[in-house]
């Protein structure tokens, strides 16, 4: 079987108000997927015929009901994921909460850091 990456999008609308960083984070209740955990502000799969970033701005309007000029995106990082057992699965390129969605937090945490490097990856052995 070959490997399949179903690629998707992460909007995260980050601040900085009288020296502290804010990042909005949204909690995931009722869709069957990590509830209960914070998430990126605006997330989901990019649609077939579809950029990258036309994903994210249509993911912000969709969730958030916000405009974003995909000029205005910066892009942070890819991540590669994945779960066992390791078939076709979303694979994907200020304090925070402690239930936060894990791989969604290794990416807040290294940016946070200084330590984001252009491609991550998450759920891997090693």
């Amino acid at each position: 079987m070959r490997f399949q990456v179903v690629p998707a999008a992460y909007v995260f609308l980050r601040r900085t108000e009288d020296g502290v960083e804010q990042t909005l984070l949204q909690l995931r209740q009722g869709t069957g997927y990590m509830d209960g955990h914070w998430a990126a502000a605006a997330a989901g799969h990019v649609e077939a015929g579809e950029s990258v970033l036309d994903a994210a701005v249509r993911e912000a309007a969709e969730e958030l009901g916000i405009t974003i000029d995909p000029a205005d995106l910066v892009p942070l990082c890819a991540m590669h994921r994945t779960a066992a057992p390791h078939g076709p699965i979303d694979e994907r390129v200020a304090r925070l909460p402690g239930s936060v969605v894990p791989y969604e937090r290794q990416v807040m945490t290294a940016l946070r850091d200084g330590s984001l490097q252009p491609i991550v990856t998450h759920g891997f052995p090693g």
